[in-house]
């Protein structure tokens, strides 16, 4: 192995195994993880993934649900991808970076790794000594300062999946904030969580094999989920039980109640605005008041929540 291959650490002794060359969202690349978990879908198995939760990944998984389809920010993710990399390439001049095949691990045939680029040891080398992943972002929410490792937990779990199967120690990301501004951070191997990692997928994969299904979260994509599910409508009464009923019934006056408060929280605020722009305290943003034809339009909270 190479100095910076990794050293001790839990992932096979051989190496991956090149299940392919595809490109991302096609029949082929949905069809090589299909009975597997992805770098972008190991977030869901440990509960962090914005976009998808354990429960509707399961259902992927069994069939029961169409592959994810694809978004704008996923398409517009696509299509800034080779820029980001030619990018990195060009900053990093000292460093051979070459497109990357889809992996799965050797001794886990279910731990799928598909890098956006490998950083090898020569040109025409095939075996990676560091990974590069290409990211986009509305804003910088979520990502600290440049040159750390503080970046979204979902793509810190992708980074870290990528690494285990691959057996290299050090992750380059790669992202373009808002369209113009590039910044570099580096994730490097952590054998700890991604033993937790690999723990929760075979876990995961092992439910899926036995057919059970996860319970039931307050995640978007779970009730998206359960919405998809049935097909047609019988002209039948369901009985259902006293706490759920009771249950719906809460969350529907909690929801009511929120949603009031939320409104007067946000009156305040904007008659506090008044024809201002933007609410701060201490410097730091707190929401952002639009306009259409002079009159107030929208009170937009900032990203960032924090009241420290």
């Amino acid at each position: 192995m190479t100095d910076t291959a990794l050293a001790g650490a839990s992932a096979p002794a051989a190496g991956p195994t090149v299940l392919g060359w595809f490109e991302p969202g096609t029949t082929d690349w949905h069809a090589a993880r299909a009975n597997g978990i992805g770098g972008s879908e190991i977030a869901a198995v440990m509960g962090i993934s914005p976009y998808e939760s354990r429960f509707s990944l399961w259902h992927r998984k069994q069939g029961l649900i169409a592959p994810v389809e694809e978004s704008e920010v996923m398409y517009w993710g696509k299509v800034h991808e080779p820029a980001i990399c030619a990018r990195f390439a060009e900053l990093h001049p000292e460093l051979f970076v070459s497109m990357a095949p889809t992996y799965a691990a050797a001794d886990r045939p279910w731990q799928i790794a598909n890098p956006d680029r490998l950083i090898v040891p020569a040109p025409g080398a095939d075996h990676p000594v560091e990974i590069v992943e290409a990211k986009t972002a509305r804003d910088d929410h979520g990502w600290g300062k440049a040159g750390t490792d503080d970046i979204p937990v979902h793509y810190r779990a992708q980074a870290l999946w990528y690494l285990d199967v691959l057996q290299v120690s050090r992750c380059h990301v790669a992202v373009l904030i808002a369209g113009s501004e590039y910044r570099e951070y580096v994730i490097d191997y952590d054998e700890a969580e991604a033993d937790l990692m690999v723990a929760a997928g075979a876990e995961f994969m092992r439910t899926v094999e036995a057919n059970e299904r996860p319970d039931i979260d307050g995640h978007a994509a779970t009730f998206q989920t359960i919405k998809a599910l049935p097909d047609g409508q019988d002209d039948i009464d369901i009985e259902v039980t006293a706490a759920r009923r009771d249950r719906y019934f809460a969350a529907l006056d909690a929801a009511k109640a929120a949603d009031e408060e939320k409104r007067a929280a946000a009156g305040l605020l904007l008659d506090e605005i008044g024809t201002g722009r933007r609410a701060v305290h201490d410097r730091k943003p707190v929401a952002t008041r639009t306009v259409r034809d002079g009159r107030t339009h929208s009170l937009q909270p900032a990203r960032n929540r924090s009241t420290t």
